[in-house]
């Protein structure tokens, strides 16, 4: 069926709102709000709570019941469905034939709407079963916000207790002008979109599938940016419907405002750090650029970070530092030792606050927790022509997983440090090599078109780290291990493993010269694992 063909249109700057329908369940400003529109001269139009609450308020309110003359019906189901409702929302003023159809039918005209919906994604996010989530689908509410964004010639649509601030200082000031009107039309689509994306990406889980044919992703606008990975690039940040601990969620404790790199960075420190159980021990990671350039576990914060920091104390100059427990006065005192961007932790005590206090400019985040590495999600990026979809890398390997393929079997410390070097292979650009000892890196090598280069590279910085002790001071990767994101494609980059002075090394295995890369092994008297399962990040 075809749309009907748009008639010529006389449409006001501004409109003088004398009805308007609320309808909320976010009741926080309904009453001064109502006051203000009812000191006006707005006649106020509601339904169940909502009404309710203002009845008890003293101000003087018609139900939607008897606007339409129909009850609410079926639990609730069915209130604002109605021609009166929706007439009164879509007819245009400018049009003889929709005023006599509104005046013969006796639909009044609804000037402005403020709806916010059913709490679907709150009720979702509290671990509601399924009935209750459907019970939380919001239907009227959408169906009379597009009708009003549809008709914004003549109607203004508020979604939230800070439009209608916005339309009641223009309604002092001579009415709710048409570009106000229209950009909150736009918000109202964008908000609507959003909560259907929420629905649609619930339902599918329910259906133990991924996505079907249409997917759609929605956010709310959480901060204005200064600007994106460049300054002449503009940046928002949204957030979404998942609540998962991290750099979105987190209280920003003290600093400058986060920037486009920090929030990318934070995000990545915080999900590497999150892969070890702070039950088990102390972790830190500091990432530059998106990787890491030191990560270690201890039997302290402190000393977790103090070997963190080993690994490659000139990158992590200017760098983020995520914890997975909470900060302590003498963690603090180390980490501020050198210039740092971002700290993030699910805590700090009072001395560990007091220490960052000093540091104006260091930002500091409190999360209250950790995200689940093991949680199911899903990673986007734009591409030309569309997106990009794809799960959340929850892929994680444990000792019974690994398969030996060569003489000599690993001692259980180096297969220790191959789980530990494994886990941060999955968080470093590919093509990435990981040197670890003692839970802790010892070189790194990410992001290169060559393995064997990571590999090259991850020696270098570890030989450039022992220089830096001075001395005599050998590198830390003699008797370390090696773990690689993906399988070895030929033998020169394992050798490169052992020219470095690694024992043992970790890799997916699957390539064509696996058998290759095991003689190999097996000369230079390594131990070798493999996990069948990569970890490219790109």
């Amino acid at each position: 069926m075809s749309p009907p063909k748009a008639a010529p249109k006389t449409v006001p700057d501004r409109i003088a709102v004398k009805r308007v329908l609320i309808s909320v369940s976010d009741k926080t400003g309904l009453v001064e709000r109502a006051k203000k529109l009812a000191a006006l001269g707005v006649d106020l139009v509601s339904t169940g709570g909502t009404s309710k609450a203002l009845k008890e308020a003293g101000l003087a309110v018609r139900d939607v019941a008897d606007l339409t003359g129909f009850p609410e019906m079926m639990d609730g189901r069915v209130k604002t469905l109605h021609p009166k409702v929706h007439g009164g929302l879509l007819f245009r003023r400018d049009l003889a034939t929709h005023t006599k159809d509104a005046s013969d039918h006796g639909i009044e005209p609804i000037d402005l709407v403020w709806i916010n919906l059913y709490p679907f994604e709150a009720t979702v996010e509290s671990g509601a079963g399924f009935d209750d989530c459907i019970e939380n689908i919001d239907i009227g509410g959408p169906a009379m916000l597009r009708a009003a964004s549809k008709n914004a010639d003549f109607v203004a649509v508020c979604t939230d207790g800070a439009d209608v601030d916005a339309a009641i200082a223009e309604m002092e000031a001579g009415g709710v002008t048409l570009n106000l009107r229209r950009r909150l039309a736009a918000k109202t689509y964008a908000r609507t979109a959003a909560y259907d994306a929420a629905i649609s990406e619930w339902y599918w889980k329910q259906l133990g599938e991924d996505a079907g044919d249409w997917r759609a992703f929605g956010g709310k606008l959480q901060q204005t940016l200064r600007y994106g990975e460049n300054p002449h690039q503009q940046a928002v940040v949204y957030a979404g419907p998942d609540k998962r601990a991290g750099v979105l969620t987190a209280r920003q404790m003290q600093g400058k405002e986060l920037s486009y790199n920090n929030i990318n960075d934070t995000d990545a420190a915080y999900e590497l750090v999150a892969e070890f159980d702070p039950a088990v021990s102390p972790a830190v990671a500091i990432i530059k650029h998106a990787n890491p350039c030191g990560v270690a576990t201890g039997a302290t914060v402190t000393e977790a970070y103090r070997r963190a920091l080993e690994c490659d104390s000139t990158s992590a100059f200017g760098g983020i530092i995520a914890v997975n427990v909470p900060l302590d006065g003498p963690t603090a005192e180390a980490i501020t030792e050198i210039f740092t961007e971002v700290v993030i932790a699910p805590g700090a005590d009072d001395a560990a606050l007091a220490v960052f206090a000093k540091k104006k400019n260091l930002r500091l985040l409190l999360t209250n927790g950790l995200p689940d590495p093991g949680k199911p999600g899903v990673m986007v990026r734009t591409v030309a022509g569309g997106l990009l979809v794809q799960d959340r890398d929850v892929g994680r390997i444990m000792e019974a997983d690994l398969k030996i393929v060569t003489k000599r079997r690993p001692s259980p410390q180096e297969i220790a440090d191959m789980l530990f070097a494994f886990r941060v292979c999955k968080h470093t650009k590919s093509n990435a090599i990981i040197y670890a000892k003692d839970g802790a890196t010892v070189g790194i090598g990410a992001g290169q078109m060559s393995r064997v280069d990571s590999a090259r590279i991850a020696r270098r910085k570890a030989e450039d780290a022992a220089a830096a002790l001075g001395g005599k001071a050998e590198p830390k990767t003699i008797g370390s291990v090696c773990a690689s994101d993906a399988f070895f494609p030929f033998a020169d980059g394992l050798l490169q493993a052992a020219q470095a002075g690694a024992t043992a090394v970790i890799q997916p295995g699957g390539s064509v010269r696996d058998d290759e890369v095991i003689k190999a092994a097996d000369e230079a008297d390594l131990a070798m694992v493999f996990t069948g399962m990569r970890h490219f990040r790109h």
